[in-house]
């Protein structure tokens, strides 16, 4: 519950920071009439809707496992996710839209310094609670909190080049007075659309994958195969390892090999072991092991997975050899 009320916190934070900023920019884009700062304005306004979808996705994925979840809830924050990636495309395009008006009709803008100010009263805010997002996001493996995070990143790179080019706006009406710059602020939003637009495939991946119950990464799965395996002499071997993820949720299973005379007390005991060390290193795993006699006699499956020698596979089926006799 700890982890679910830090998690809550976090999200409420970003949904006040980003209704903050969009006012801010929204007010300050139209009094100067730059094309570039309401993008970022319409860029914060998709942050605080994915915020908004992070706050709820944190809350119900929080819920226990019930009647008609049995596997829990943690696919609502990869949904999140997902949902978040879409509204980011769709804004990237209406900001490469009205950028390629202002080219077409360029308007001078007035009072630049003041938008220079906003976007970096913008990259602060969203440095400082983007680091705070990471921070929990990581500690809970959060996916909703995770793409939040990214969004309010990106809004961090995005800000500061529509400040670099206002500056230049600003600082070439002193120097080159007679040369209009308004171009840049344009070309700033379009620069702006691209990187929303990286992020956006970025979130799509990391968040989609675990929808089609994807497997485990490489480093975690090898870390499942090691943990077994130094289970040796006691594990003969194990195979049909699945696992798949949900939010921050894991779902580990496999079959696990042991001598047909381990007593029912030495065999729990050992999955027992097993999983212990995996929900330490992999926290919100879910393990289910499914202990089988091992008779010697091993399949195309087991063999790669066997912890035995040729040898000791020999032994061991002259030995089931002879129970049966």
């Amino acid at each position: 519950m700890d982890i679910t009320r830090e998690k809550i916190s976090v999200a409420r934070l970003s949904v006040i920071s980003n209704s903050c900023l969009i006012i801010m920019k929204v007010v300050i884009g139209i009094v100067i009439g730059s094309v570039s700062i309401i993008s970022e304005a319409i860029h914060s306004g998709v942050d605080l809707i994915a915020a908004v979808i992070a706050y709820i996705s944190v809350r119900k994925s929080g819920k226990p496992a019930d009647k008609e979840h049995p596997f829990g809830h943690g696919k609502i924050e990869n949904i999140s996710g997902t949902v978040e990636a879409v509204l980011i495309f769709i804004a990237a395009g209406w900001i490469i839209m009205e950028a390629v008006k202002r080219f077409m009709h360029p308007r001078t803008l007035e009072a630049a310094g003041w938008g220079v100010g906003v976007m970096l009263v913008s990259c602060i805010v969203n440095i400082l609670v983007s680091e705070k997002l990471f921070a929990i996001g990581n500690k809970t493996d959060s996916v909703a909190l995770k793409a939040d995070a990214w969004h309010l990143r990106t809004d961090v790179y995005t800000s500061a080049g529509v400040m670099g080019g206002l500056f230049l706006i600003w600082l070439g009406r002193w120097i080159i007075p007679d040369v209009s710059l308004s171009w840049i602020d344009p070309l700033a939003a379009i620069a702006v659309a691209l990187l929303i637009i990286h992020a956006a495939w970025v979130l799509t991946v990391q968040s989609a994958r675990d929808l089609l119950d994807v497997t485990l990464p490489v480093d975690e799965k090898a870390f499942i195969s090691n943990l077994i395996a130094s289970k040796k002499p006691d594990v003969h071997g194990f195979h049909k390892l699945r696992t798949r993820k949900a939010g921050s949720a894991r779902f580990i299973e496999f079959h696990m090999l042991v001598d047909p005379q381990m007593s029912v007390d030495d065999s729990h005991r050992i999955t027992d072991e097993i999983t212990k060390s995996i929900s330490e290193r992999l926290p919100g795993s879910t393990v289910t092991i499914h202990v089988e006699p091992c008779h010697g006699r091993c399949d195309d499956e087991c063999t790669r997975t066997c912890l035995l020698s040729t040898d000791e596979r020999a032994r061991q089926a002259r030995k089931a050899w002879a129970r049966r006799s």
